[in-house]
């Protein structure tokens, strides 16, 4: 990939090489999740399942369904260790992006909705299993709907409460992914682990301004490890972090720049409960800060509804999130961030699916060269997410 150099700006040479530096990292990783294996046809892999299946078991196995390379499969006649042997045959097959077991045995009852059969009688689905090897599909972390700084595709309008600085109303743009490298099991079970890179930009735009300046950019970059059991998942991660604002904002306001850089290794665990509710939580530290007068310690928990049940005339799924952060930096003060909307179903782009989410947030400013500044908005956007 080639990354254009730049005409020399205002800003000193260091920022400029990590400017050019971040934006060829994320068009590497952008690229990366470009490269898909070609589809394979539903009912192929549905009938492929099948005879595998029938080879091997004397259960009946004729209710698989697969949408969209997501496979369903009964598995009430089969035993614990049955279970797991078929769930990780089924996922290795090519094209299988996860494998849902529901409770059941033989045919699932044509009847009822997707929903319904994916749902046992405490309220809960069994955990899906995914497509293992290099470069798969899926997370075994399911994204935090409500991180301000999670990496992700989305735009929003935000309008600011009593914000001069940077304008009232404002734009907000991310580009990013998480791409896992390799997926495995551990042990014989249908716990699994993977590896892989996480990056993403984050850039806001005051609309405002004449020419809707850019405010500030924060580039993230970071490896990964995540890990699934069951309803539990975790995901660890060593990450760099840099803050650059807008040559044209930088001009018109004389504001002080902060050189803004840091590392840092962070821990989030997360547990799904039934009827589509999940709690995380988890905490962090920084270390090679600039300016060095950053504190090092954070926290971060929060909950998240994605509903079990959706519209199905028109393939709609309600979602909230609330996500937590204090910051030994703030004196551990509470940072709120609330997201809540639809999600399209059937609108989907590199296996991500389409959120229209309203939003609140209250705290310190999550935008890298405000972090000392205390602001509240309001706003609305479209959002990708797995």
């Amino acid at each position: 990939m080639h990354c254009p150099v730049r005409s020399p700006s205002a800003l000193p040479a260091r920022p400029r090489r990590l400017q050019r530096g971040h934006a060829c990292l994320l068009g590497v990783l952008l690229a990366a999740g470009n490269v898909t294996a070609a589809p394979v046809d539903d009912s192929y892999l549905a009938g492929y399942a099948v005879g595998l299946l029938q080879r091997d078991f004397t259960a009946d196995f004729s209710g698989i369904r697969v949408r969209r390379g997501v496979m369903t499969v009964p598995v009430g006649a089969l035993s614990a260790t049955d279970r797991a042997t078929v769930l990780q045959a089924l996922a290795a097959i090519p094209g299988v992006v996860a494998v849902e077991p529901v409770e059941g045995g033989g045919n699932i009852a044509s009847s009822a909705t997707p929903d319904d059969r994916r749902i046992s009688r405490n309220g809960n689905s069994d955990a899906p299993v995914f497509a293992t090897g290099a470069l798969p599909s899926g997370h075994l972390f399911k994204p935090l709907l409500a991180d301000p700084r999670w990496a992700h595709f989305g735009a929003a309008y935000r309008n600011y409460v009593g914000r001069e600085l940077d304008g009232d109303n404002n734009a907000s743009v991310s580009f990013g992914e998480t791409l896992p490298f390799y997926r495995g099991n551990l042990g014989s079970g249908t716990a699994q682990w993977e590896v892989g890179l996480q990056a993403g930009v984050f850039s806001d735009f005051n609309l405002d301004a004449d020419s809707s300046d850019l405010i500030n950019s924060d580039f993230i970059a970071s490896a990964y490890s995540s890990a699934r059991a069951g309803h539990f998942s975790a995901f660890g991660r060593l990450y760099h972090q840099s803050s650059h604002l807008g040559d044209e904002f930088l001009l018109q306001t004389r504001l002080e720049r902060v050189n803004l850089s840091y590392e840092g290794a962070d821990l989030r665990l997360s547990y799904e409960l039934p009827y589509g509710l999940r709690v995380y939580g988890g905490g962090g530290g920084v270390f090679s800060k600039e300016p060095d007068t950053i504190q090092t310690w954070s926290t971060q928990y929060g909950f998240e509804f994605r509903s079990p049940w959706r519209f199905e005339t028109a393939a709609l799924r309600p979602v909230l999130g609330v996500d937590i952060k204090q910051h030994e930096q703030n004196d551990w003060h509470t940072d709120v961030s609330v997201r809540a909307g639809l999600q399209l179903d059937n609108v989907m782009a590199f296996g991500r699916k389409l959120q229209f989410l309203a939003e609140y947030f209250s705290g310190y400013s999550p935008t890298g060269q405000f972090y000392r500044d205390k602001v509240e908005y309001v706003g609305i956007g479209a959002h990708y997410h797995y």
